[in-house]
């Protein structure tokens, strides 16, 4: 079964970035979490999400 939810570091490693810029996309609201505990998920649906988003601009991917 795949995993639905990413923590911070594999969100980071799946996008190719570093763990700071994914916390600076979490706090600019660009990619959707879910607190479980004290941890911090990150759907893999968001991530999906944040990709096409990411996509559909004339720059293509920014982080910041």
């Amino acid at each position: 079964m795949e995993k639905l939810m990413l923590s911070v570091e594999e969100a980071a490693e799946v996008l190719g970035v570093g763990r700071s810029a994914v916390y600076d996309l979490l706090r600019l609201r660009k990619l959707a979490s879910v607190k479980v505990g004290r941890s911090r998920r990150i759907p893999v649906a968001a991530l999906h999400r944040y990709i096409e988003d990411a996509m559909s601009k004339p720059d293509g991917v920014s982080v910041a």
